[in-house]
């Protein structure tokens, strides 16, 4: 992170060794994985406009930038982009949900702040502001295309601005080139890795929070791969959305005034502001846990751990995915992966060989393992409603305790409880007497009993009619449970899953067929999409609720091919298909009509309200949004008849892109690039793989180019143009294979397995000592801690000031030799002073920012740069060494000769 120096920060030098003590080669963005957190952040202000949201999505990627730069030579940025049917139906849902949840929420938030005032309580001024619609981060919204035109001027000033960027090769591919974000950055690694010059020990880092980075992580069989993503942290506290104050909920507000507490009561109630902290996933060690847990002895086959980890991943999504609901008697965090794992172990023996090869699905294998799971859900079904019974009698019983346990008053005011680690230090008691006779009077009012003892009193203090009002049980303040029609741990479960989820009888053995044949479609399709790229942008599946694994019988026979030939839906034409009438702005206004209309033809698609099953789960967001599919038949007859109405712009935007490439002039691959603009070469042209760190794929020109010594306009009013930009981009194409190729699902000859991490207490729950485990810091564990001796902890003792509420062993003595101090000792010949510990803790040096471009010679570090033929010749042609400059003073101004003596003298 930036550091501050004198209230000035000082620029990270990213050209410098990373500090994590790894350097990648390849760097990956998911930006969905950016966009979503900077829209809504946690602990800091959400932005005002669409502005100030681009300039924190900058700060954003510079943050990851400094974190994994130093020899990065390839960083790919991907938005996701129209997206096959499959993720089209959970777009969908997503998105209805959100806009009917925030629509409820405004309601209730109004009916609540009405309730409140009504009865005299007190509550700030209702800011009138814009709700932010988050439905606009779709593909096709004008969001999106400014969004792609400031990653295009953001790239483009790093080009030119940050020494760390002079190296770099940029992909971005934006929201106008289809696929989904994560699916693009794997369909560009297995492309590069199937040429035969990729070098297999490249660094990958990908850069996004969703679990499946995991998965298709492990799909790619990269010996080195690292996730990085924001650390978690549940349970932030966040103010109450009427009152501003901490500690309940809108529900639960009660509109009562706040109290002021210390002398700074305006930071009473403002979360701390705090960088966010990032963790890496290093998939190598993840790796050495799954060969130990999926090694198996005396198979009837040859043993391959790298076939094991392709039908790991495969039965992974049975616990659900992205494009299918999981398995009823599934549920992950039951230890259903685990489960799966124990019974793959067991059934393998007898089906002769691997569940899957390269992304393709044997299903007579497949067909062993679900028998085998369908064999136990009647049991896994009744220890479920067993543990879950513990779990309620468990809470009951805590409830009980906390009551009884509960103290009988609690003071308030100047007397109330006061958090431990609360910033706001203890202020003296005033007016002792009169504060302790109001807490006596308020208790007493409290406390004062009925006229009437067998009667309660409705809130307008009259008796109730009835004489008296039934006890509430003791768990009554528990919430009400939702009706489970289903019974699965009850004899006949599966015929009333059938008759309330579908609507037809367990007996109706062709209709189960047809949802577990499109179920083993869904399974095919997905691990097709992770190993292989999109069978079929058409294919979906077409139910609500998953089968049971034991009706996974005969599916050895079914078909599993997909129609070849099929096109993504252009931009509006999704969102057509994922938005409710509620998001209809984002949509032209003759497209927009097609959702209100009644005399709509596809009126039915966009429904004002629907319904939520639970299925078996406690909160809505679990549940199962019931909402019609759209018939793409039906959906794109309705839109031909507004096609006309589009004007140019709104044209371009529903047009698919590709991917652009972008260069700064110190890449040797800058002048290949700005020759062909010379040139105006129109037909593609290779990359020389030499000049670009290996990469491949076809160039050609683009018409919204970045080019040297041209204006790049800013498209936020913020920022500044860039008028001396030397970068340059061109469009980019992955290489291209024929339609029926197969990417091979193996570890490349040449691949160098990374040295162990685990050691053999790591394989146990608890180790150290039976100390609880704790994750390695850092990639190097063998970086000994730092560690303090008693002796330095005295001294920060005497350094740290008083008021931090820590003082140190002897708080009222001058430390023997303190700088300045009138009783410190006189300095022997030779003698040193102490060091101030808090003030000089780096060395002088540290101080300076990057050295500016312009008196840079120019440089390569050998880092973790491919040890490829064109590297070695360009590692020899591009020697760099930085400068030094020895006069230089903590803020890059030139000292007098003078001022380092003496600067030398006080360290």
């Amino acid at each position: 992170q930036a550091k501050e120096c004198n209230g000035v920060k000082v620029p990270i030098d990213t050209s410098k060794p990373n500090p994590n003590e790894v350097e990648f080669d390849n760097l990956y963005l998911d930006m969905n994985g950016i966009i979503h957190p900077c829209t809504h952040p946690e602990d800091k202000p959400a932005p005002k406009n669409e502005d100030e949201m681009m300039v924190a999505i900058f700060e954003y990627i510079d943050r990851i930038f400094n974190i994994n730069e130093k020899d990065c030579p390839d960083a790919k940025d991907d938005l996701s982009s129209p997206a096959p049917r499959a993720k089209m139906n959970q777009q969908r849902s997503r998105r209805f949900r959100a806009s009917k949840e925030g629509m409820e929420a405004a309601e209730e938030k109004q009916k609540i702040r009405q309730e409140i005032l009504a009865k005299g309580g007190f509550l700030p001024p209702e800011e009138v502001k814009e709700r932010f619609d988050s439905n606009c981060i779709t593909p096709g919204t004008e969001f999106m295309d400014n969004l792609a035109k400031c990653l295009r001027y953001y790239i483009a000033d790093r080009l030119n601005s940050d020494p760390g960027w002079k190296n770099l090769t940029v992909i971005l591919s934006d929201a106008s080139a289809p696929g989904e974000g994560e699916h693009k950055i794997m369909d560009y690694i297995r492309r590069q890795r199937a040429q035969p010059n990729h070098d297999p020990n490249t660094h990958h880092c990908l850069c996004g929070a969703d679990a499946d980075l995991i998965m298709l992580g492990l799909a790619t069989h990269e010996p080195n791969f690292t996730i990085i993503r924001e650390e978690f942290k549940p349970n932030k506290p966040k103010p109450c959305a009427l009152c501003n104050q901490m500690g309940h909920e809108v529900k639960d507000c009660q509109g009562l005034p706040r109290e002021k507490q210390g002398k700074h009561d305006q930071f009473a109630d403002t979360l701390p502001i705090s960088e966010q902290e990032f963790i890496f996933i290093r998939l190598c060690v993840l790796r050495e846990y799954l060969e130990r847990e999926l090694t198996m002895a005396s198979l009837p086959f040859t043993f391959d751990f790298e076939r094991s980890v392709d039908d790991w991943v495969f039965m992974c999504f049975f616990v659900g995915n992205d494009f299918l609901p999981h398995l009823p008697s599934l549920e992950i965090r039951e230890g259903a992966i685990d489960r799966l794992v124990n019974i793959y172990k067991n059934v393998v023996h007898k089906t002769g060989g691997y569940l899957t090869e390269s992304g393709f699905v044997n299903l007579q294998r497949v067909q062993m393992i679900m028998l085998a799971v369908g064999e136990v859900e009647d049991s896994i079904f009744k220890k479920r409603k067993d543990d879950d019974d513990n779990f309620k009698r468990r809470q009951k019983e805590k409830r009980k305790r906390l009551k009884r346990d509960q103290p009988s008053f609690i003071p308030g005011g100047q007397f109330s409880p006061q958090a431990l680690g609360n910033r706001s230090s203890p202020q003296a008691i005033c007016n002792p007497r009169q504060a302790a006779f109001e807490m006596r009077m308020h208790d007493r009012q409290n406390s004062t009993t009925s006229p009437f003892p067998n009667t309660n009193l409705p809130p307008n203090g009259s008796p109730s009619p009835g004489g008296g009002i039934k006890r509430k049980p003791e768990d009554s303040d528990s919430e009400p449970e939702p009706e489970d029609n289903i019974r699965l741990w009850e004899t006949g479960w599966k015929q009333r899953y059938y008759k309330n989820k579908f609507d037809v009888d367990a007996s109706d053995e062709k209709f189960r067929r047809k949802v577990v044949q499109s179920y083993v479609e869904g399974l095919c399709w997905v691990l097709r999409y992770y190993y292989q790229g999109c069978a079929s942008w058409n294919w979906y599946y077409p139910f609500h609720y998953a089968p049971f694994a034991s009706d996974f019988e005969g599916i050895a026979d079914m078909p599993s091919d997909f129609e070849k030939g099929s096109k993504p839906f252009k931009p509006l034409e999704q969102l057509m298909g994922v938005f409710p009438a509620a998001s209809g702005n984002f949509l032209p206004p003759t497209w927009r009509k097609l959702m209100t209309d009644p005399e709509s033809s596809i009126i039915d698609f966009y429904p004002e309200d629907f319904a939520i099953d639970l299925n078996g789960k406690k909160y809505a967001w679990q549940g199962v949004a019931l909402l019609p599919f759209v018939d793409e038949r039906r959906l794109r007859a309705a839109l031909e008849e507004v096609y006309p109405d589009l004007t140019p712009e709104e044209s371009r935007r529903n047009s698919l892109g590709g991917d652009v490439l972008f260069v700064g002039k110190h890449h040797p691959l800058c002048d290949f690039i700005v020759e062909q603009y010379k040139t105006k070469n129109t037909e593609p042209v290779d990359i020389p793989p030499e000049l670009c760190h290996g990469i491949q794929g076809k160039l050609t020109l683009n018409n919204n180019a970045v080019l040297p010594d041209q204006v790049v306009e800013s498209p936020v009013p913020m920022l500044r143009d860039l008028t001396q930009n030397s970068a340059v981009s061109i469009s980019f194409k992955d290489p291209q294979f024929a339609e029926d190729f197969v990417f091979k699902a193996t570890v490349l000859p040449g691949a160098k397995k990374p040295a162990p991490v685990l050691k053999p207490g790591d394989w146990e729950k608890t180790n150290n000592d039976g100390r609880p485990w704790r994750p390695q810091l850092g990639f190097n564990r063998d970086r000994k801690p730092v560690h303090l001796d008693q002796s330095a902890f005295r001294t920060l003792g005497h350094t740290m000031p008083r008021d931090r509420g820590m003082p140190g062993m002897y708080p009222n003595a001058v430390p023997l030799g303190a700088y300045g101090s009138p009783y410190a000792r006189p300095l022997m010949a030779g003698q040193q002073q102490i060091p101030k510990l808090l003030s000089n803790l780096r060395p002088q040096e540290s101080w300076r920012g990057p050295t500016p471009l312009f008196q840079q010679t120019p440089q390569r570090t050998a880092g973790a740069t491919p040890l490829l033929a064109w590297n070695r010749m360009l590692q020899s042609q591009n020697q760099f060494q930085p400068a030094q400059y020895q006069g230089l003073g903590p803020m890059g101004y030139p000292q007098r000769p003078e001022d380092r003596m003496d600067r030398g003298r006080q360290v």
